[in-house]
């Protein structure tokens, strides 16, 4: 089976590369769902010579005050055979054979990333380790707790860098490593301490005791690496690390090793403990139970990735497409957008999408309403036939029927219609106005970008601009048909009159009589309300003719027309996508990178049952 420890190790290495280093973002983080160990300790515990115990050789940075100012990523690879050697995360194709320029190295590193100033960060730097003598393990190393600030350091340092800790340890999937020193008190131990409030039950931490060989004479260690001076549920394991001696002199690792495992074998109180003490067994212990927490984290983390990969996936949708280097790509991805609103706009008008049927409102309640209210009947009033039948004879009255009156009343009837005609003309306009923004609002490409959103908006309502006023034109050209022909056979019914018991030889003036002149109104009235009902099925005919169909049909032609005349900076402006959101899409992408390999790589690996 494919080492676990190696899987969790390629997918940090992921993440660091796709900028998922598992602070708080806006971004879902990977990060912290891969189990770790986190190593934690004040400065001076022995923190940095137990990880060079565990990897047998001399790597770290050493001097006074805070030497480690960025997190470690400690990855160890068991070589079978072969020479050892390093590699950087940052440095990918570069080898490391001399592990003192891998020590130089992390210093450049740390500096390059803070300045040569005093201060931390939290981007980590990753160190692989290849060698015949590890275990396959990760360990994180972390800056040493810390109680006051030295010189050149911000007075906020001590609580960064605790806050920094904290942030790793506090996650559930962290296993804690906490070092303390045997010749301090244990009650005062930075690393306990907050190793306590993360975790106060021990379930996820190892402590490890340091420094044992330099406890008074007389006193011994014993109480805590039994666990009955602090109890964590896993055991103490005590180290002895090399003196500062031993450092000068370059004493070798292998060889401090084995003075190590004498000691502990050979010291009387330490004896019957020997078997589980020093830093070979930390390592080997370490190694597997970290390897037994990534198979049982393993179901769940497969579940985490592939719900977060649907989630970026919908969000970048919902982002739409990056923009377009070229003029022509522009172009197309104009047209694309454009094409999508439209199709939104033709749906509400075809009823897939509501608001289209507000429009048949217009014809079926609005315009009869307001024929409704024009009142006719008013307007043929006896006292106005009378008055306009009067002046439409001038100075010679009618001989039979008065013809030019009847036109007069006609006319001056049908005229108002007008009125009702170009309000339903505007209100179709409204609501097609209406639409448009509504479709607007409906198409997400749109969002993105404010200049075409605009460009498109105005376009949009200059078509229909452009189409009302035809609309207008035809419509009202309905009503003025009606006024300059009037329908033949409404005037051959008139000599009826005569034989239904009109008298003809009756003086002239007697043809003004009231009877007369109601008879004219009611017979005018019954024609302009035949003219009404025809008018009430053409004009809506001649709205959605000029309007709606040519809405459907033609809203962005000139807007196309002139786009295909911009240049490809022009075209730019337009697709001028809020910095915000392109800064988003990429982090999202990478994002989704990170989350795919992640899949890519658990699915590849076989597990055992």
């Amino acid at each position: 089976m494919e080492n676990l420890i190696q899987l969790v190790n390629r997918l940090q290495r992921a993440c660091t590369a796709l900028g998922d280093h598992g602070e708080e973002s806006a971004l879902p983080t990977l990060w912290d769902a891969l189990p770790s160990i986190a190593v934690v300790g004040g400065q001076s515990s022995g923190k940095s010579s137990v990880l060079e115990s565990i990897v047998g050789k001399d790597f770290l940075p050493r001097g006074s005050g805070i030497v480690t100012r960025r997190p470690l990523v400690l990855q160890l690879h068991r070589l079978d055979e072969g020479r050892e050697y390093a590699e950087f995360g940052h440095l990918p194709r570069k080898r490391f054979t001399d592990f003192a320029a891998v020590r130089k190295e992390i210093a450049d590193e740390t500096d390059r990333e803070t300045g040569r100033s005093k201060q931390i960060s939290s981007v980590p730097i990753y160190l692989s380790i290849y060698s015949p003598n590890v275990v396959n393990l990760t360990l994180i190393d972390l800056p040493g707790l810390t109680k006051v600030a030295v010189e050149g350091q911000s007075d906020s340092i001590v609580t960064d860098i605790e806050n920094m800790v904290r942030t790793y340890i506090e996650k559930p999937n962290c296993i804690i490593l906490a070092v303390s020193p045997a010749n301090q008190d244990l009650a005062t131990s930075d690393a306990i301490k907050v190793s306590r409030e993360v975790d106060p039950k021990g379930e996820r931490t190892f402590g490890v005791l340091t420094k044992i060989d330099l406890m008074d004479k007389g006193t011994d260690a014993v109480e805590i690496l039994e666990g009955r001076a602090y109890k964590l549920q896993f055991p103490w394991i005590g180290v002895v690390n090399r003196s500062q001696q031993d450092i000068n002199k370059n004493v070798d690792m292998i060889a401090a090793r084995r003075r190590e495992r004498e000691y502990f074998a050979q010291t009387p109180e330490y004896k019957h403990l020997a078997p589980r003490m020093g830093s070979e067994h930390l390592g080997k212990i370490l190694s597997k139970h970290l390897e037994s927490v990534i198979k049982s984290r393993i179901p769940g983390l497969q579940s985490l990735i592939n719900k977060t990969i649907i989630e970026l996936e919908s969000e970048l949708s919902r982002l739409g497409k990056p923009i377009a280097t070229d003029a022509g790509g522009k172009l197309y991805m104009i047209m694309e957008i454009c094409r999508a609103f439209d199709g939104i706009f033709k749906e509400h008008l075809d009823g897939i999408r509501p608001g289209g049927d507000k429009i048949y409102n217009v014809f079926d309640n609005q315009l009869p309403a307001a024929l409704k209210r024009l009142q006719f009947d008013k307007h043929l009033a006896m006292e106005n036939v009378r008055k306009l039948i009067t002046e439409a004879d001038g100075y010679q009255p009618h001989l039979i029927a008065p013809e030019q009156g009847y036109r007069r009343l006609i006319e001056t009837a049908l005229i108002t219609i007008k009125g009702p005609a170009e309000a339903a003309v505007d209100a179709v306009h409204g609501l097609l106005k209406e639409l448009v923004h509504k479709s607007m609002s409906e198409t997400a490409e749109l969002k993105q970008y404010p200049s075409l959103r605009v460009e498109v908006g105005n376009a949009a309502v200059e078509s229909l601009d452009r189409l009302k006023e035809e609309s207008k034109k035809a419509t009202l050209q309905l009503v003025e048909m009606e006024c300059s022909y009037l329908t033949v056979d409404f005037f051959r019914k008139l000599p009826q009159d005569v034989e239904k018991g009109g008298n003809p030889t009756h003086s002239i003036f007697d043809r003004y009589n009231d009877s007369y002149l109601r008879r004219i109104g009611s017979t005018v009235l019954s024609y302009v309300n035949m003219v009404c009902a025809s008018l009430r099925n053409s004009i809506p005919k001649s709205i959605v003719y000029c309007q709606v169909r040519e809405a459907k049909r033609s809203l962005l032609d000139h807007f196309f027309t002139e786009l295909g005349k911009k240049e490809g900076r022009q075209l730019g402006a337009l697709l001028d996508e809020d910095p915000a959101i392109m800064q988003r899409r990429i982090s999202l992408a990478k994002r989704l990178e990170l989350y795919r390999n992640a899949q890519a790589e658990i699915d590849s690996v076989a597990w055992s049952k």
